[in-house]
This record gives structure tokens, sequence and C-alpha cells, in this order.
């Protein structure tokens, strides 16, 4: 099984930037799946319905989110879905609207996928990814299932790395997001689970972690605070990796990056 996974779409020119390029790397890669992190999706901050509309009209199946996940009101009805498409960190308090995991139907096999937020250096007060990862694969899983995917949306390297490592040969794949920084430590680790501190973003080349450079340099120059800026046009990163899933015994066999260029006009 291969899964290709796009790191955080940021704003309108992330979105425009998919549209433009998913054709072509379904035709190169040939994925079964295609999954993206959507919480920056709407300028920046959370996502709407219609977005979530437009970028699975664009091809993408399903998605992952993070800390921005209740930015939007309108989020919570896709979120609260009975087959939600959208998921939110699942060491969210349980009262929190929406599911942390679903399995998800791909040909004949399934995929489950969850999403998890970190403690280091976020703000929100959560529990613990590495005892909510155990409770959630303690249930009773699918006879076919194929693969376990995570997207570990977190700020430290450090604690993205322990978690990779806490559940080497238990999961498919940890994808780090969240950072919008895509790095070079990808591999497959010893007991089958494929890794990545971070995946990257969707977004403008010539920006700060997506957002317009000018505010952001003068809030670190004169501490202010700014207002969130999105490019909407110029060039623009396109940061995945592409899993190739054994699908019998769950691991993985290889993680590559995928990395593109596009001009959004």
């Amino acid at each position: 099984m291969k899964i290709l996974f796009f790191g955080d779409i940021v704003g309108r020119i992330g979105r425009q930037a998919i549209k433009q390029i998913l054709p072509e790397l379904k035709q190169e890669l040939n994925p079964d799946l295609i999954l993206a992190n959507a919480e920056n999706s709407a300028h920046g901050v959370g996502f709407t319905s219609k977005i979530i509309n437009e970028l699975r009209e664009a091809g993408i199946d399903f998605f992952t989110s993070g800390n921005h996940v209740l930015s939007k009101p309108e989020a919570e009805v896709l979120l609260v879905d009975p087959k939600p498409i959208v998921i939110r960190p699942a060491n969210y308090p349980d009262a929190v609207p929406g599911k942390g995991f679903r399995i998800i139907e791909v040909g004949s096999k399934s995929v489950m996928i969850v999403n998890l937020m970190g403690q280091v250096f976020m703000k929100e007060e959560l529990d613990s990814p590495f005892q909510k990862i155990d409770e959630i694969l303690k249930q009773e899983l699918p006879k076919n299932l194929a693969a376990i995917i995570v997207d570990f949306h977190a700020e430290a390297t450090s604690e993205k790395a322990a978690f990779g490592w806490y559940v080497d040969g238990r999961v498919s794949a940890v994808l780090g997001t969240h950072t919008h920084v895509p790095t070079a430590d990808h591999k497959v680790l010893p007991s089958g689970t494929a890794f990545v501190s971070d995946v990257g973003m969707v977004g403008a080349t010539d920006s700060i972690i997506g957002d317009t450079k000018e505010p952001i340099i003068q809030s670190f120059v004169d501490k202010t605070t700014f207002k969130l800026d999105i490019p909407e046009v110029g060039e623009v990163s396109v940061n995945a990796v592409l899993l190739e899933i054994d699908h019998n015994s769950r691991q993985a066999k290889s993680i590559v990056r995928v990395d593109r260029k596009v001009k959004v006009l």
C-alpha cells in the first residue's frame, strides 16, 4: 500500500498549489491513499467545510489537524460527523468535539489514522500522547487492517523522536507536523515504523513558515504583536512524504520525501 501525506496546508496559496500539483503526483506516484494536515488551510488558522470540500475535490481523501482545529466555529460540524473526514488530536479532553482516530476503508483493506499533539512548548494542556496511543492500540483492530498512520503534531523534535521510538513496530508511520519546516531525518526504524520529525508544509516559499515575512520580523525586532497574513501568489513549497507499507505485516517498507515547487499566480 502506498500512502501520500502532505504537511500543513497554509492558506489559499497552499490550496491552489495542491490543485495544481496533485494530478501530476497521482500519475507519478500512484498512491492508494492521500492524506493531509488541514489545520492551517483557512488563511493560516483552522478550516471550514467549504475548504475541506475544496481539498477533497482536489483529490485528498482524509485530513488531520492540530492546535488550530477549533479555530473556526463550523469545524465542530465536520468533527462530529458519524464518519468524519477530519479528526482532532486524540489527547484533547474527551469533552472536545470529534474523534482522535478513525479507521477508513481503502479498497479491500482498512487504514487507521491517528492524530496526536505533543506537550513540549505547546500552550494547550493535553493528556500524554504516549499514554493515549497505548490506549488506542489496546482496542480490537480489524483483521483487514493494513496500516496505522500517526500524525504527531508537535513542536519539539526530541519529543517527536521519542514518540517514534516508543511506538516502533506498533504503528506503520509517525509523521511529524506543526513546525512547517521539512526535516531530513526520514527513515524506517528497526522494527518497521516509518518516521520523520516534520513533513513540512504546503505554503509560500517566500515567507516565514507560510506567513508574510515583514510583520513577523518586526514583531521580533520591537516585541509587538502582529496580524497574521498569508501571501496570495508566488512560489509554493509543496512538502510531502510517500510511504510504502506491507499490508500483511503493517510495517513500512520505505519512506521518501516528495518535495516540489509550484507557481501560484
